[in-house]
C-alpha cells in the first residue's frame, strides 16, 4: 500500500498561535489532502491569521469555549473521519515539530506495521542536547510512569505530541474518554492499550526556535502521576481481572499479600524492637524477609510478562483482512 492510495489529513489544535501558525502551515507537504486547524477558543487573532492562509486543504474549526489540546484534537480528528480520512496526523501550532519528518510518521500505517506512530525525541543525541533541560528531566522522569500505566513498554517520550494514527485504530477508540488537556498524549496511549492497537516509535528531533511549551515539565510531574497511578490501577483491573486471567493475575493476587505482609510486619517488628533497645529473633526476621523476598519475585515476573504481553498484530490488519490479499 502506497501513501498515494490513502487520504493523509493533519489536525492542528491551536490555542494563542497567531505568530506561528501561518509559518506551520506553510511547512506541510502538498501531498497531504486536508489539514484541520482547531482554533481552541483562543483569545487572539489565531482564527484570522489562519483564515488569511489562501490553500483549499485548510479547514478552519472554532470552539465557543476552550476544551484544551485533546478536546480540541478529538474535534479535528472526528471531522477528518466524516471527510473519509485514513490517517490523522496531530501536529501542534507552536511550530515544534518538523514537517519534513511527516512522511517516516506515517510510513508504519502505510506499511502496515502499526496503528498509532508517535515520535520520539530521545533518539538522536545531538537533537536531545538543544532540548530544554527541564523537558529532558520531565520526560525521562514521566516515561516509565507512562509506560506502565498504559502498558506501552517499547515506546519512548510518551508524552510527545507529534503522533499519526489510523483510521482503524480511531474508530475503535472511545474518545469520550481520552482526557482533554495536557494527559491526553498518555491518555491516548491508555486507549490504545485498551482496544490492542499496536504503537510504533519514529525518531525525530524537535525544533525549538525560542517558542514557549503552554505545558510546563513542573506541572506534568505534579499532576501526571496521580492520574497515572489511577488509569494504571484500572488497566492493570480490567486487563488480568476482568477480560482475562493469566499467570500475570495469579503472580498478582499471590504477590501483592505477600510483600506488603512481610514490609508491613518487618516494619512494625522494627519499631517495636527499635524502643524496647533489644534486636529481633531470626525467626522475626526471616517471617519478615521471606514474603518480602518472595512477593517481590512475583511482582517482577508479572512485570516481565506484562512487559512482553504488547500487541504484535495492527488492528488496520485484523479488522481489514483484504488488505493481505
Amino acid at each position: 500500500m502506497s501513501v498515494q492510495s490513502l487520504k493523509v489529513a493533519v489536525v492542528i489544535p491551536a490555542y494563542r498561535a497567531a505568530e506561528t501558525i501561518q509559518r506551520v502551515l506553510a511547512g506541510i507537504p502538498a501531498w497531504v489532502d486536508a489539514i484541520y486547524v482547531v482554533e481552541d477558543a483562543s483569545p487572539d487573532d489565531t482564527a484570522d491569521k489562519t483564515a488569511a492562509v489562501r490553500d483549499r486543504r485548510v479547514r478552519l474549526l472554532r470552539h465557543r469555549e476552550n476544551r484544551g489540546v485533546g478536546g480540541a484534537t478529538v474535534t479535528g480528528y472526528l471531522q477528518a473521519l466524516a471527510d473519509g480520512a485514513d490517517i490523522c496526523v496531530k501536529m501542534d501550532s507552536d511550530g515544534q515539530m518538523d514537517p519534513e519528518y511527516l512522511p517516516q510518521l506515517i510510513e508504519p500505517l502505510v506499511a502496515g506495521r502499526a496503528d498509532y506512530a508517535k515520535g520520539n525525541r530521545f533518539h538522536d543525541a545531538a537533537a536531545l542536547r538543544r532540548m530544554p533541560l527541564g523537558r529532558r528531566v520531565g520526560n525521562a522522569g514521566l516515561s516509565f510512569l507512562i509506560k506502565a500505566a498504559s502498558g506501552q513498554w517499547n515506546i519512548f517520550d510518551p508524552t510527545n505530541g507529534y503522533t499519526a494514527i489510523h483510521r482503524s485504530a480511531l474508530d475503535g477508540l472511545d474518545t469520550a474518554r481520552l482526557h482533554p488537556r495536557y494527559f491526553f498524549e498518555s491518555s491516548m496511549l491508555i486507549r490504545l492499550r485498551e482496544i490492542g492497537a499496536l504503537v510504533e516509535d519514529v525518531p525525530m528531533p524537535a525544533l525549538y526556535n525560542g517558542e514557549t511549551s503552554h505545558l510546563s515539565a513542573g506541572r506534568a510531574l505534579v499532576e501526571f502521576p496521580a492520574l497515572l497511578l489511577r488509569e494504571g490501577i484500572k488497566r492493570v483491573l480490567w486487563q488480568y481481572f476482568v477480560a482475562d486471567f493469566n499467570a500475570v493475575s495469579l503472580f498478582l493476587v499471590c504477590g501483592i499479600p505477600l510483600a506488603l505482609f512481610g514490609f508491613v510486619f518487618g516494619a512494625y517488628q522494627w519499631i517495636v524492637n527499635s524502643r524496647a533497645g533489644t534486636f529481633a529473633s531470626t525467626g522475626t526476621v526471616m517471617l519478615a524477609v521471606l514474603p518480602l523476598i518472595l512477593g517481590f519475585q512475583l511482582l517482577l515476573q508479572a512485570l516481565v510478562l506484562d512487559v512482553q504481553d504488547t500487541p504484535r498484530r495492527p488492528l488496520q490488519l485484523r479488522r481489514a483482512p483484504e488488505v493481505l490479499s
